[in-house]
């Protein structure tokens, strides 16, 4: 590593940990030469991809868009931030896996819908209402009795265990 004072190319690594969770590493150097220190920062070459929307225009992938839409289906609803990002982060080290250099939004936005629908399918439907640009009462209902007619081991989280209680029409208000 090049001395970023000196510009020699000599410099020796004097401590190094772990940052972002285990997703990089911090290193101090000093340069053999004029004996300052400086810190540099190694992390996994990520994949970049392009996006391609459903009208043929490609566009870089911008995990911002994603959390963005996250963020507004989970809004009023007992997710953490710490969740929201968690989950973006899983979705995009999926797509970075893949090796693609193009992946559909059609395919993002169904991962993405699978993975709010583990993490809280109130969340799940305003997104899917979005995402697949429900035109009517009917098709939110056509959804929602979906979730409903899953087996009662496949619904989690705080939902799950209010929809038990009020699946025959009579809960307890």
């Amino acid at each position: 590593m090049k001395c970023p004072f000196c510009e020699n190319p000599d410099t020796k690594v004097i401590d190094s940990r772990p940052t972002d969770e285990g997703q990089a590493i911090r290193r101090r150097r000093e340069c053999e030469m004029c004996q300052k220190r400086f810190t540099t920062y190694e992390k996994v070459e990520e994949v970049f991809f392009m996006v391609v929307k459903r009208d043929g225009r490609r566009e870089a992938f911008d995990r911002h868009k994603v959390l963005n839409g996250v963020i507004r289906a989970c809004e009023k609803r007992p997710i953490s931030m710490e969740e929201m990002e968690a989950l973006v982060a899983d979705i995009e080290r999926g797509l970075n896996n893949m090796m693609e250099k193009e992946i559909s939004s059609a395919l993002i936005g169904e991962i993405v819908m699978d993975k709010l629908k583990e993490l809280d399918e109130v969340a799940y439907v305003r997104f899917a209402s979005v995402y697949r640009e429900f035109k009517d009462v009917n098709t939110f209902v056509a959804e929602i009795e979906k979730l409903l007619s899953r087996p009662a081991d496949a619904v989690s989280g705080p939902v799950g265990a209010v929809k038990g209680k009020e699946r025959d029409g009579h809960g307890s208000n």
